[in-house]
C-alpha cells in the first residue's frame, strides 16, 4: 500500500492549514558589552529547570533552550516564542542572548556542562563532550515541530486503502520525513545562516564563507558509520535500536537527524501508538530578528511540509536520502552567492508547493511566500547567508553578533512593563503571565478577551481571571465589594468609618435630595463600579445643573447611585493580599500644569505623549480623556480647553484619582505608617477577601491609626484591584505584586 496522490484527492475546501505547531530555540548567554560566553550558572530566577516547560538548560550552563507550548498555528507558536524570549532576555542580569548559530570565539575551558539533577542527563552530556567535543555543542539552532490536524489525517485515511489507522498515520509521517530528508537542501539554501566559524573552532579554516556550517558535515552530525534506515518504520526501529545496542549511540536521542519522528519516548512505541508529529531540526538562527526565526519562514516551511505529502514516494529510499544528504552538504558548503547546482531537483519541490496552494485555494499570503522563494532561488544574495556576507569583517561575525544581540536585548526592554506579543491583554494579566513563564508555571489561555487563564504546576491547577480573581476568594466576596452599599454596611458593623450618604434608584428621588446637600461637599457615584467609572466629586458643593449632570453620568453606569459626603484628606490605595499589605499608592487625579504657552488642550496632548500612557489598562498609566467629567471640572474652575495656564499653575481634570481615568501614580509603601497598613488589612479581612484594594482618605498622616481611633475613612473596597500601577509608578520604586499572587497560588514555587 502507498499513500501517493492522496492529498490530490481531498476536497479543496478541507482546512489543510490546520495542525499543531511548536518551536524550540537554542541560544548562548553572552556577557553584556562583550562577545564572551557567560560563565555564570543557569539563572536561578528562572525557577526549577528540571521541570520548567518553557526555559531549560541545553548542553552547557550557558546555553538556554526556549520551548513554546503546542499551538494551533505557526503564528501562535511564534507569538509564544516572542513572549518566552522576552522573559528570558529580561531575566538575564548583565547578559544577552547570542543571535547567531555559530558561537563567538570560545574555548573548552569556558564551557561548563549543565549540572542537571537527573544523573542520566549529566552522564549523557559528559558522553557528548567526549564523543563530539564541547565546542561543537555550542552551535545553536531552531527546531520546528509540525503535525497535520486530526481532520486532515482522517480525510487522508478515508481516501486510502488502509484498514489500520495507526499504520496509516505512521506511513503518512514517515513519507513526509523521507521527503523532508530528500529536499531539506532547499531549506539549507534559503535559511542557512552560519557562513563562517570564528578562528580555532574548526580544525581547518574554510577557504571562503559558506551557507551553513551547522547544516553541513562539519556541523552537529553523527559519525559516518552510523546509518539509520528510513525505508520503512520497521527498518527505522531496527536500525536505531541496533545502533544503541552496539553502543554506536548512547541513546536513541543521540540520532541527530535533520528530522525526528516524535510522539513516543522510544521508537518501538510507534507500533502501538502512532507518530504524532515531526521535529524539523535543520534551521540556523536568523540573526536579523530577536526570535531567531520569522513568520514568513514559519509559514514557508509549513507550505514546504505540506508539499512533501503532495510528492510521490520514492523507490530505494535510503539510496535517495544518501544522495540528498550529499547534495545538502554541497549546498551547505557552497559560497552564499553560488547558485543552486543543476543536480538539485528545484522545480520538483517548487511545483509541489505551487500545486498545494492552488488545489486548496490557500490565501494570497502563501502565493507571496512562494514567489519570494523563487526570487531567492534566482538570486542567492537574497538568502540569509547572502545577506550575512556584508556583515563579515576580518573573517569574523563577532562584532555583528554583539551588535545585533545587544539590540535584541534592548528591544526586550522596550515597553518593559508589557509581555511581548501579548500586549492586547490587560496589563496585570500580562505581568502575571510573565511571572508564570519565568517560574515555569504552565499557562493556558482559556478566553483571551475575558483575560481567563488556567495555570498549572506539577498537576496543581488554578484558574485566574483578570490577574487576581481566583478560587482563593469566595464567589460572594467580590459581589459584596462591587456593591458599595453592602460594603459600607459590613464595614460599619465592624466599627470601620465610611462616608455618610444615601442610595437612590431613580433620578427624581436623587434630584429631590439636592435640598439636603446643596451647600455640602459631596461625591456622586454608581452603586456598583470599578476603575472610577461614573464618579463625580464636588469639594465646594454643586450647582443643581452640575448635580443633575453628575446623576446622569452615574446612572449611565448603574441603575442605582450613591450620594455621599465628601471626606477631606489625601486618598491612598492599599493593596492587600492574604491579610497583608503589599503596597500603598498615592494616586493624583488627572491634571495638567501650565507653562504659560500652551492651552489646556495642548497640555493634555503633551502629557499623553508619555510612553507609559496607553489605553484599556495595557499601559501603566492611562491616556487622559476629554470627556464630560473633565470638561465639567474645567467649567467649575473657570477654565475652558482653550485657556492658557500660567507657568506652574496646576488644574485638576477630575476629582477622583484613579489611574484608569488618567491619574498619576506615586509609590508610598515605605513611607506609609504601618498602623494604616494594618487597619486596611483588617478591613479586607472583614469581608473575607484574599485580594483587595482598600481606598482610605487620610487627613493627617502624622497621626497613627487604630480601629478605635482610625483617623481615616474608607471610601471603597475593590474586588479586582489593579496591580500594574503599584509596580510601574510615575514616582517611587514600585512594588512586586503579581509574583506574590503567583506564589500565593503555588507555594511550591517559592522553594525552587
Amino acid at each position: 500500500m502507498t499513500i501517493n496522490q492522496l492529498l490530490q484527492k481531498l476536497d479543496p475546501n478541507l482546512p489543510l492549514l490546520e495542525g499543531t505547531f511548536g518551536i524550540e530555540r537554542e541560544s548562548l548567554r553572552i556577557q553584556k558589552n562583550t562577545s564572551k560566553l557567560a560563565t555564570s550558572p543557569h539563572p536561578k530566577a528562572l525557577g526549577a529547570r528540571s521541570y520548567h516547560p518553557y526555559i531549560q538548560t541545553d548542553f552547557s550552563e550557558s546555553q538556554l533552550e526556549l520551548i513554546t507550548p503546542v499551538t494551533r498555528s505557526p503564528k501562535e507558536a511564534l507569538r509564544w516564542l516572542g513572549a518566552i524570549t522576552d522573559v528570558a532576555e529580561r531575566t538575564l542580569t548583565g547578559e544577552y542572548l547570542w543571535p547567531l548559530s555559530m558561537p563567538p570565539k570560545v574555548t573548552d575551558e569556558e564551557i561548563a556542562i549543565a549540572q542537571l539533577e537527573d544523573s542520566f542527563e549529566r552522564h549523557y552530556r559528559d558522553y557528548l563532550a567526549s564523543t563530539y567535543g564541547k565546542t561543537l555543542q555550542t552551535m545553536s539552532g531552531i527546531h520546528v515541530n509540525m503535525a497535520l490536524s486530526a481532520t486532515v489525517i482522517q480525510a487522508l485515511f478515508e481516501a486510502s486503502d488502509y484498514e489500520d489507522k495507526t499504520k496509516f498515520q505512521n506511513d503518512l509521517y514517515l513519507k513526509i520525513a523521507q521527503n523532508f530528508l530528500r529536499y531539506r537542501w532547499l531549506l539549507t539554501y534559503l535559511y542557512g545562516a552560519s557562513p563562517i566559524a570564528e578562528r580555532g573552532f574548526l580544525k581547518e579554516d574554510l577557504a571562503h564563507p559558506v551557507r551553513s556550517i551547522r547544516s553541513s558535515q562539519l556541523g552537529y552530525v553523527n559519525h559516518e558509520d552510523i546509518v539509520i534506515s528510513y525505508a520503512s518504520l520497521d527498518d527505522y526501529i531496527t536500525s536505531l535500536e541496533t545502533a544503541v545496542a552496539t553502543k554506536q549511540l548512547i541513546a536513541e536521542k543521540e540520532h541527530y537527524s535533520a528530522v525526528r519522528l516524535r510522539g513516543q519516548k522510544a521508537c518501538r512505541g510507534y507500533l502501538e501508538q502512532p507518530i504524532s508529529y515531526l521535529e524539523l531540526r535543520c534551521f540556523d538562527l536568523n540573526p536579523f530578528t530577536p526570535l531567531g526565526i520569522t513568520q514568513e519562514t514559519m509559514d514557508s516551511v509549513h507550505l514546504f511540509f505540506l508539499a512533501l505529502l503532495w510528492l510521490d514516494d520514492v523507490e530505494n529510499v535510503d539510496t535517495a536520502i544518501a544522495r540528498a544528504n550529499a547534495l545538502n552538504n554541497t549546498i551547505a558548503l557552497s559560497h552564499p552567492l553560488e547558485a543552486l547546482p543543476s543536480a538539485a531537483p528545484t522545480s520538483d519541490i517548487l511545483d509541489a508547493m505551487e500545486s498545494v496552494l492552488k488545489h486548496f485555494h490557500l490565501p494570497d499570503h502563501y502565493k507571496g511566500l512562494l514567489e519570494a522563494i523563487k526570487e531567492q532561488v534566482a538570486d542567492p544574495s537574497l538568502t540569509l547567508s547572502g545577506q550575512l556576507l556584508a556583515h563579515i569583517s576580518d573573517q569574523s561575525l563577532e562584532a555583528f553578533g554583539q551588535k545585533e544581540g545587544q539590540a535584541h536585548h534592548d528591544y526586550a526592554w522596550h515597553a518593559f512593563y508589557a509581555l511581548k506579543d501579548f500586549e492586547n491583554m490587560e496589563l496585570s494579566t500580562q505581568m502575571l503571565m510573565f511571572d508564570a513563564i519565568q517560574k515555569g508555571v504552565q499557562i493556558e489561555i482559556l478566553d483571551e478577551e475575558d483575560q481567563f487563564l488556567r495555570l498549572s504546576y506539577k498537576g496543581h491547577i488554578e484558574l485566574v481571571k483578570n490577574g487576581n480573581m481566583t478560587s482563593k476568594d469566595n464567589y460572594v466576596v467580590p459581589l459584596a465589594m462591587a456593591n458599595k452599599v453592602v460594603t459600607k454596611k459590613l464595614l460599619q458593623e465592624h466599627g470601620f468609618p465610611t462616608p455618610a450618604g444615601r442610595e437612590f434608584s431613580d433620578k427624581a428621588s436623587a434630584k429631590a435630595y439636592y435640598h439636603h446637600i446643596k451647600k455640602k461637599a459631596i461625591v456622586v457615584k454608581p452603586k456598583s463600579t470599578n476603575f472610577g467609572l461614573g464618579i463625580s466629586i464636588f469639594k465646594e458643593g454643586a450647582s443643581l445643573e452640575a448635580y443633575q449632570k453628575a446623576l446622569d453620568i452615574a446612572f449611565s453606569e448603574d441603575s442605582s447611585v450613591l450620594v455621599e459626603d465628601y471626606v477631606a484628606g489625601t486618598e491612598y490605595r492599599f493593596f492587600i493580599l492574604d491579610g497583608k499589605c503589599l503596597a500603598v499608592l498615592l494616586r493624583v487625579a488627572a491634571n495638567v500644569v501650565g507653562d504659560g504657552k500652551h492651552t489646556i488642550r495642548e497640555l493634555i496632548d503633551l502629557k499623553n505623549q508619555n510612553p507609559l500612557r496607553g489605553r484599556d489598562h495595557r499601559s501603566p498609566l492611562e491616556i487622559i480623556e476629554l470627556g464630560e467629567i473633565e470638561q465639567l471640572m474645567l467649567t467649575q474652575q473657570g477654565y475652558s480647553l482653550d485657556s492658557v495656564l500660567e507657568a506652574g499653575v496646576k488644574v485638576d481634570l477630575r476629582r477622583n484619582s484613579n489611574i484608569s481615568t488618567g491619574g498619576d501614580s506615586i509609590d508610598v509603601t515605605e513611607s506609609m505608617d504601618d498602623s494604616y497598613k494594618q487597619l486596611a488589612s483588617q478591613m479586607a479581612s472583614t469581608l473575607g477577601a484574599w485580594v483587595c484594594g482598600v481606598d482610605l482618605i487620610i487627613p493627617d498622616m502624622t497621626k497613627k491609626a487604630s480601629k478605635e481611633d482610625p483617623h481615616c475613612t474608607c471610601i471603597e473596597l475593590n474586588f479586582n484591584p489593579s496591580m500594574y500601577m503599584h509596580t510601574y509608578c510615575q514616582e517611587g520604586p514600585g512594588q512586586v505584586i503579581t509574583l506574590k499572587i503567583l506564589e500565593g497560588l503555588f507555594p511550591e514555587i517559592r522553594q525552587q
